[in-house]
């Protein structure tokens, strides 16, 4: 599909058999397509999965840095359109992201996770590992062995830099060192996204979006003793009730180049 000179294609995902993203990816002028929410709603084969993290572990070492890069985590209610603002800021800013499936994916296999964490050095993997126990110990939280490496393989991803995390807490586990947003709209115009979205009945729907808020809810309850909904856990919180994807994008796309501006400022005075 062409519109203009902005041409539309897919090539990533063809292999999957219910992809409703097909033919919405923005190419460049070479035609470079890489859809970066492509394992958010799918079960990677573990063969799949390890060529992907190679790849990724090969990339860092190819774009080693002399300081880390810089994290955005996006926190979105069911259908509040998340995703497509994930995918837009991704683009804008030439960085790749991470979904929710593929971050719990990786933590949830101690092989692949392992692969992921030794792509540091020992110094940083200690140092990481102790300032994790104290994030836990200071809330009274006792993580379990899927908890401690979903920590680590965030933490690690957050020190190579440069990415949009979604979702898996990765807010409260970065606090302050990532810029932290969360997208949230009324329900009704959730349902009717997901309609649209998933072309699924109305009823079906409601009920995933409703499931999906509640299991969301516990889920930070349980392992961060926090309440995903105060507005104090982000630096910027956006309500879609009256804007499109693309003007949210725009709006954290300035505001995380203001952050990130200072942030360099900030890094630079304390080395």
């Amino acid at each position: 599909m062409t519109t203009g000179s902005d041409k539309r294609i897919c090539v990533i995902c063809a292999w999957r058999e219910n992809c409703t993203k097909r033919y919405r990816v923005k190419s460049n002028a070479l035609f470079d397509v890489n859809c970066a929410d492509y394992t958010r709603d799918i079960k990677l084969r573990d063969k799949d999965l390890n060529k992907l993290v190679d790849d990724e572990i090969g990339r860092w070492k190819k774009e080693k840095k002399g300081q880390p890069g810089h994290v955005i985590t996006l926190s979105s209610e069911a259908g509040a359109g998340g995703g497509w603002i994930g995918r837009i800021l991704a683009t804008d800013l030439n960085i790749n992201m991470y979904g929710s499936e593929l971050i719990h994916q990786v933590a949830e296999s101690a092989h692949i996770s392992d692969k992921v964490i030794k792509s540091l050095d020992e110094k940083s993997i200690s140092f990481m590992d102790s300032m994790i126990s104290s994030f836990f110990e200071s809330r009274h939280i006792w993580p379990n062995e899927y908890m401690r490496h979903l920590s680590m393989v965030i933490h690690t991803l957050a020190i190579h830099g440069n990415i949009i995390l979604i979702g898996r807490g990765a807010n409260f586990i970065l606090g302050d060192e990532a810029f932290r947003v969360r997208i949230i709209a009324p329900l009704e115009l959730r349902v009717e996204n997901v309609v649209r979205d998933s072309r699924v009945p109305p009823e079906d729907a409601r009920k995933y979006v409703m499931d999906y808020d509640t299991n969301q809810i516990a889920f930070i309850r349980k392992y961060f003793n926090e309440d995903i909904n105060k507005p104090e856990h982000y630096d910027m919180l956006i309500n879609m009730k009256h804007l499109s994807v693309e003007s949210a994008a725009d709006s954290i796309k300035k505001a995380y180049l203001e952050w990130k501006l200072i942030r360099d400022k900030q890094r630079k005075m304390a080395s």
